[in-house]
């Protein structure tokens, strides 16, 4: 072997191994804090790739989802007034019935049609109350509480991340108010007729408890469904980016053995050229 001390390959061979250690370190290191063993197009081009694409799929289900609660806060509150006035109505039917009685005096009468106003009166608050972020489905969209029959606020929700829409199917409430309301049971006769145009709004609250309840479900089981898509996505993304870390932890352990024996490698490869200054002494 050739002495000198213009050339050192013992030393640059475990400066080599020294920088190599560094650099997996480096790498170890940034995996262990990050908890990703793919950060970058870098670390893995193709798998960045598709990592990055899952990442959009999951923001945009996240925000699909996020419409389906909307819709969903809009269908409770809608059932919750829709269930409101199905109770009134037993009220107000009972209000009816009574008027119907011949019995009754003229002064009872009366006091019957009062009642009968304050209950629907209370029904009109009831569905002017039944908005969730501005939006009212159990009231028609152009002129409500009347007797013309409009147009529904229908709400089309988007279900998937493929375009599809649920639609809550909007419902005309007021228009069981408006005809009530053209009734009256200030006379039996008239309580009689009130009663045939109440079992026709009975089955309109019926119709509507039945459709709203059907489309809240509906949408219950489309966040559900979709909220597994997600989980299922982010679980494939955590395979493709996600360390090791136990791994990860084991392998920084044993690069620190390299980087300490490729130091003392390269101390004592620098100490050979010292050697040759015995020769002239």
């Amino acid at each position: 072997m050739v002495m000198s001390i213009n050339t050192n390959p013992e030393a640059l061979t475990a400066l080599r191994n020294l920088e190599s250690a560094n650099r997996r370190a480096a790498t170890i290191g940034d995996t262990v804090s990050t908890g990703q063993k793919v950060r970058g197009a870098a670390d893995d081009a193709s798998n960045f790739a598709i990592a990055q694409g899952l990442r959009g799929d999951i923001k945009a289900g996240g925000a699909v989802i996020q419409g389906l609660n909307n819709a969903k806060g809009i269908a409770k509150v809608a059932l919750a007034g829709a269930t409101a006035v199905s109770d009134l109505m037993a009220d107000i039917r009972k209000k009816i019935t009574e008027g119907a009685n011949e019995g009754n005096t003229t002064q009872q009468q009366a006091i019957l049609q009062d009642d009968y106003g304050e209950l629907l009166a209370q029904m009109r608050q009831i569905l002017e109350n039944s908005e969730y972020n501005g939006i009212n489905i159990l009231i028609e969209v152009a002129i409500p509480f009347n007797l013309a029959v409009g147009t529904v606020r229908d709400v089309d929700v988007l279900a998937n991340l493929e375009g599809d829409t649920i639609r809550l199917r909007g419902q005309r409430l007021d228009l069981a108010y408006a005809r009530l309301s053209n009734e009256d049971i200030s006379t039996p006769a008239n309580a009689l007729a009130a009663l045939t145009q109440f079992e026709q709004d009975q089955q309109l609250v019926n119709d509507a408890l039945g459709e709203l309840g059907s489309d809240l479900r509906q949408l219950e089981l489309q966040t559900e469904q979709l909220q597994g898509v997600l989980d299922a996505t982010e679980e494939g993304l955590g395979n493709i980016v996600d360390a090791d870390i136990a791994r990860a932890s084991a392998e920084q352990s044993a690069i620190q053995v390299r980087q300490q024996l490729a130091t003392q490698t390269l101390g004592i490869a620098n100490q050979g050229p010292q050697v040759l200054l015995g020769l002239f002494q």
